[in-house]
């Protein structure tokens, strides 16, 4: 809860100094929100690693888990600088890098895809 709560101060800081140079230095109101985010996106990341390690265990570090890994730190990653260029009023290129990633997730869950695809065909046999 007490991790929560200072992410949330953090946010709030940095938009309401953000709002603030937005008037005078535009281009320093930018890059204060998006180190703002970087900051709060490396005090979530740092906690995920025990996370990690129990979806590891649960699913004994097989090939699914592998996938689910990868697709959820893209996501992340994906959704962080997308974020980031909408705050930087680069709305195209933020919708880029949304649709890079949801090729990059479709084809790393490919072979995901390919198994239950296999499954149906031999449970139809």
């Amino acid at each position: 809860m007490r991790e929560i709560i200072e992410i949330c101060v953090i946010a709030l800081i940095t938009a309401f100094g953000a709002l603030g140079l937005k008037k005078y230095a535009p281009e320093t109101a930018v890059l204060l929100a998006v180190a703002g985010g970087g900051f709060i996106l490396i005090s979530v990341l740092s906690r995920v690693s025990p996370v990690i390690e129990q979806i590891n265990d649960l699913t004994s570090g097989g090939e699914y888990a592998e996938i689910l890994i990868k697709t959820l730190g893209i996501c992340l990653v994906c959704e962080f600088v997308s974020d980031s260029c909408k705050d930087a009023g680069q709305g195209a290129l933020a919708s880029k890098v949304e649709f890079a990633s949801r090729v990059t997730v479709i084809i790393t869950a490919l072979p995901l895809f390919r198994n239950i695809l296999n499954t149906a065909m031999e449970l139809i046999k």
